[in-house]
């Protein structure tokens, strides 16, 4: 049992990178270069989808909420990460620290279920071309969209619940430079299995369910794309996926190599490096991997320009 002799505290303080100032600088330029790519990139394909007529499909749809979902996890972490580089004191507070973890965890969770639902409509379009219409209504479209965010936020509200009623009666120094589960449980002095368990349950349900989803979708994809006779037309029906299952394949393999393990195999610097790619880098890559291999997108700036051009003749 644990004695009642402690109090809470009031703010964590971030290990962070690095403590020689020269580089927290350069990686401040850095990472704030890569987090305006990251918003003014996502919301530009946000805005570019919700004005152009021809991209008013359920795969754009779908990849305008994960635009939404990468500019706000991002939100999340690299503002108070940048201003961490610049300060003396990397610290947050306590409740600072309660809904930083709440947020990402949320928008994370919802990626990974998002993204299950854009391999679903790569499935439907491709092997069953003819239902499309009715598997991937604007309804289901909606009901794929609902259940992504509200399973995000219960899954993200049982980890903070459960995180937070432990006692941090040690150090509030936190090996990392965001409010995550694996370094604020190392802090804890109580007993902190069934925060590992509801981790390895809640974390590998989502992830290992939704990989499965994408995995038998292209499983399914690639037995459709096989039986096409011609090779060109394999390659171009498989193309339209390429870009979905290059994003996946980047996202999941860092997820599942931070969350599916024990604190005992926690690793701090390999793992700020690991985190480093996936709530700050990757949300700047998506963009670039669905923007650069889709020609829809990237003929729709010139489609709009021609047609205002018209417009004002």
């Amino acid at each position: 049992m644990l004695k009642n002799n402690y109090t809470m505290p009031t703010e964590f303080i971030f290990v962070g990178f690095t403590e020689y100032q020269p580089f927290r600088v350069t990686l401040f330029l850095v990472f704030l270069i890569v987090y305006t790519l990251t918003v003014l990139g996502n919301m530009g394909l946000i805005i570019l989808v919700s004005i152009n007529s021809s991209l008013q499909t359920p795969m754009y749809y779908l990849l305008s909420n994960l635009s939404f979902l990468d500019i706000s996890y991002s939100i999340a972490i690299t503002p108070k990460m940048l201003e961490n580089f610049t300060a003396f004191r990397k610290s947050i507070s306590f409740y600072g620290c309660v809904l930083q973890m709440f947020f990402f965890a949320s928008f994370a969770d919802s990626e990974c279920l998002i993204l299950a639902a854009m391999a679903y409509d790569c499935y439907a379009a491709i092997c069953k071309p003819l239902l499309y219409s009715t598997l991937m209504s604007r309804r289901v479209c909606n009901w794929f969209i609902v259940l992504a965010y509200l399973g995000g936020t219960m899954t993200s509200m049982v980890h903070v619940c459960f995180t937070f009623r432990l006692p941090f009666c040690g150090s509030n120094i936190v090996n990392h430079f965001f409010c995550d589960i694996p370094p604020l449980l190392a802090l804890s002095c109580a007993d902190t299995h069934i925060n590992e368990l509801l981790l390895f349950a809640l974390c590998g349900f989502i992830q290992s369910s939704t990989f499965v989803v994408i995995f038998i979708s292209y499983f399914c994809i690639l037995i459709t794309v096989l039986s096409i006779k011609s090779s060109g037309s394999r390659s171009k029906t498989f193309s339209t996926c390429a870009s979905h299952l290059t994003g996946v394949t980047l996202f999941y393999g860092a997820l599942l190599f931070m969350y599916l393990r024990l604190t005992t195999d926690y690793s701090p610097d390999t793992d700020k490096v690991v985190a480093l790619f996936y709530t700050v880098v990757f949300p700047m890559f998506n963009t670039i991997i669905y923007s650069f291999r889709s020609k829809d997108v990237k003929n729709a700036p010139k489609m709009l320009f021609e047609r205002n051009q018209i417009s004002n003749e």
